[in-house]
């Protein structure tokens, strides 16, 4: 069964229009030990909305987790995992970070507790209503 992620992305370095026009991509540079943490769970079929940092602050897509995780190849470090990623679809709207702070239904999301956090879990039915807020869909 998949399960539901969050990764964050500068998009000045990596966007969401980067990872369409690669079509798969490693996703690295996660140093954070809570967020290695849950990198270290990622499995290949697992769903992933890809968020933007910076001047954004939203979801702009869902990328689809392509293999288990595995050592940095570019690092010495066996503890610095990296998964691959290709791109499932672009959200219709892009969900800011600002409605989802004024969404009751979000306060314990780890988006609104640890902002900071580059890698974190999304629950099941976070999942559903993220999705809803970026279909225009009233839930």
């Amino acid at each position: 069964m998949a399960r539901y992620w969050l990764l964050k992305t500068e998009p000045d370095e990596y966007s969401y229009d980067d990872l369409e026009k690669d079509g798969k991509t490693v996703w690295d540079g996660v140093s954070n030990n809570l967020a290695l943490k849950y990198l270290q769970q990622i499995r290949k079929g697992d769903l992933a909305f890809i968020y933007h940092t910076g001047n954004e602050k939203a979801l702009i897509g869902i990328a689809e987790i392509v293999s288990d995780p595995y050592p940095d190849p570019s690092r010495q470090d066996r503890k610095l995992v990296v998964v691959d990623i290709k791109p499932r679809e672009r959200l219709p709207r892009s969900v800011p970070l600002a409605e989802i702070k004024n969404r009751p239904e979000f306060a314990d999301f780890e988006l609104v507790k640890l902002p900071r956090l580059s890698v974190m879990p999304v629950t099941e039915v976070q999942w559903k209503q993220l999705l809803s807020l970026a279909r225009g869909v009233k839930s």
